[in-house]
């Protein structure tokens, strides 16, 4: 596998969408280059702040940016007085395509992993004429069987984790939709409150991945506990109302993406995302060429950094 040098971004900003918030992000590599843009996952992780070496910065401009709320953007979900009525996802499909005119690109490749998956096949059905390429991995469509899943399903695995996490909330609704009790506790006007719920959510998210190949200990906890807030108050909310998407959306209109190149990675021992989506979006998407990688799960393998880092080499000159 060729990597290349790390490089500093050549420019970064803050964009206004007109409603309060401000999208932060940075371009790296080439200007001249072919754009490509990073959708990170969580929802509320954040992008990437190591250096992204698998990406020729001869050939490529990066376009690395914060959806609302996390990361660098602001306001930040970690202050009680950001308002999570304006973080949907149709707004986040906004601030890309307001992010892509901004820049003054006409198509850009999009790569992203778990939720960044939902958000960047979201982005492409509804613009499908601004993608050149689609490279995923991870991947999540947030369907009601995807989010039960993850969020009770999986329980069957670690029932002893399963179980605190279902005692994180009041007990009155352990029986009912956690994911939209852990919502309210991320609203509750007492910090406290919200930093415990957000390290009952993250020690969930770390105890799902525990058994898998290549597993990294903490990788959801191990950040600042406003980082924690951010990210658990924006995915609860995004996901206790099911990411305002129909039922298997993103499955149903993946032919919307026929003449656009796709590769889908999976990990056979993805506990967080098993990889039967994957395989129902290959079925459904014409062209697209899915990769099932035996030594993975959700964190990722050797091997589904070779076949992504290949599929990047393959489209830079495309």
């Amino acid at each position: 596998m060729t990597l290349y040098a790390p490089t500093e971004p050549y420019d970064s900003g803050l964009l206004d969408t007109g409603d309060g918030n401000r999208i932060a992000y940075s371009q790296l590599g080439n200007p001249e280059g072919k754009p490509a843009v990073y959708v990170h996952g969580g929802p509320g992780a954040g992008t990437v702040r190591r250096p992204l070496r698998a990406w020729d910065p001869d050939a490529y401009r990066v376009i690395l940016f914060d959806q609302r709320n996390c990361g660098r953007s602001t306001p930040h979900a970690s202050d009680p007085a950001a308002d999570m009525s304006l973080n949907t996802t149709r707004h986040l499909i906004d601030d890309m395509e307001l992010l892509r005119e901004h820049l003054g690109i006409e198509k850009w490749l999009l790569n992203g992993a778990s939720w960044g998956v939902t958000l960047a096949l979201a982005y492409a059905q509804q613009h499908p004429e601004r993608v050149s390429e689609i490279i995923v991995q991870a991947v999540m469509t947030t369907s009601q069987a995807e989010l039960d899943w993850l969020y009770r399903g999986a329980g069957r695995f670690r029932p002893e984790a399963w179980d605190r996490f279902r005692a994180g909330v009041p007990e009155e609704e352990r029986d009912g939709d956690l994911l939209a009790a852990y919502a309210r506790l991320m609203e509750h006007p007492d910090r406290v409150v919200r930093a415990k719920a957000a390290a009952d959510w993250l020690a969930w998210e770390d105890a799902v991945i525990t058994g898998e190949p290549n597993n990294s200990p903490g990788m959801y906890s191990d950040r600042e506990v406003d980082d924690q807030i951010a990210f658990v108050r924006i995915c609860s909310h995004i996901f206790s109302h099911g990411a305002w998407l129909d039922d298997d959306q993103l499955i149903r209109d993946a032919p919307k993406l026929a003449g656009i190149p796709g590769v889908i990675v999976t990990g056979r021992h993805d506990m967080g995302c098993p990889p039967q989506t994957a395989w129902e979006l290959a079925r459904n998407w014409p062209g697209a060429r899915l990769y099932i990688s035996e030594d993975s799960g959700h964190v990722g393998s050797p091997s589904m950094v070779q076949v992504v880092h290949d599929a990047i080499e393959e489209f830079k000159t495309r």
